[in-house]
């Protein structure tokens, strides 16, 4: 496969993951604005928090976190690079590039999910009363790709790269979303245990689609636990170390591994970086500091993907334009 080829094909599954979770991000949060006591006011910045757009929206916006700004910033701002809009416009772009590589029903449904984000920015959608309905078709329509992916695309290295995009930027937002809460939406300590408390590690939970299998699981939610959950767990399909297990599969089916060692850098850090969450104890990862656990955690996925960049996409790219040339 041309490098070109597969770096499309590995972004066009960053960006749809993307768009799905900043969906999904507001989506719960205006859930949590409804839960609210009255007399406290809504929590927007947060958010902003949590996505790591924070520069880009103060540069903007200055620090008016008011509900509409930061909606309007991350579903249709074409300024911010990581806004729904943006993310499924270089979805498609990405798929339009490589379109022979994809289902006819894939590439429709993709462009009518752009359409339909679009018509929401013509809309103003920001601006209503209750978005709600909007962010959940595009949930829905982007979970409806992945299971047009999964039933009409054959599991060839192409395959293997949007699954390893997918899984790698699922890894970083559950980081980041867990990360907001434990130290942004809760700053009082007299507030740990208190309704309130319990109604934001609720939306945490939903926020990645967690609750009701959290609930099955451990019964009560406790902060530890859900830490546990989310970062830890080997089997829910949106802790970080599930991602990473998976994204590492990815990984070995392109490079013809065995599993055993590493043939690249990225299967490196990879390796190494799944062999410490496999053997980590919540509990002293809460002791040593969840935030800069977590923060750690950011920074070696950012790793992970400038070995993949590295590996997969420069360097053959460097070489097919020397044979060409040399031609």
């Amino acid at each position: 496969m041309l490098s070109r080829v597969a770096n499309s094909i590995y972004w066009l599954g960053r960006y749809s993951e993307r768009a799905e979770n900043y969906a999904r991000f507001i989506d719960v949060n205006f859930n949590l604005m409804l839960d609210l006591p009255q007399d406290l006011k809504e929590q927007w910045e947060p958010l902003i928090q949590a996505t790591g757009d924070y520069p880009v929206f103060v540069n903007k916006y200055g620090l008016d976190f008011d509900r509409k700004n930061v909606i309007y910033f991350l579903a249709f701002d074409e300024d911010n690079p990581n806004s729904v809009l943006s993310s499924v416009t270089n979805a498609r772009e990405n798929a339009r590039i490589i379109r022979e590589n994809l289902s006819k029903e894939t590439w429709e449904k993709l462009n009518e999910t752009y359409l339909f984000v679009k018509e929401g920015k013509d809309k103003k959608i920001w601006k209503k009363e209750d978005p709600r309905a909007f962010f959940e078709r595009v949930k829905s329509a982007i979970l409806l790709l992945y299971g047009l992916a999964d039933s009409t695309v054959a599991r060839t290295e192409g395959w293997y790269f949007r699954q390893l995009g997918q899984f790698l930027e699922r890894a970083d937002k559950t980081s980041r979303m867990l990360d907001v809460k434990y130290h942004i939406l809760l700053p009082s300590p007299q507030e740990v245990g208190s309704p309130l408390d319990f109604l934001h590690w609720m939306a945490l939970l939903k926020s990645v689609t967690a609750f009701n299998t959290y609930r099955r699981l451990y019964g009560n939610i406790d902060p530890s636990s859900v830490v546990e959950f989310l970062v830890l767990n080997k089997y829910f399909p949106r802790s970080v170390f599930y991602c990473l297990k998976a994204a590492e599969e990815c990984l070995f089916k392109i490079s013809g591994s065995n599993g055993q060692g590493f043939s690249n850098s990225a299967e490196k850090a990879m390796g190494e970086l799944r062999s410490r969450l496999e053997y980590d104890d919540v509990e002293d990862v809460i002791k040593s500091g969840l935030h800069e656990y977590l923060d750690d955690l950011q920074f070696k996925l950012n790793q992970i993907s400038n070995h993949i960049d590295t590996n997969f996409f420069q360097i053959k790219d460097n070489f097919e334009h020397q044979i060409n040339y040399q031609g």
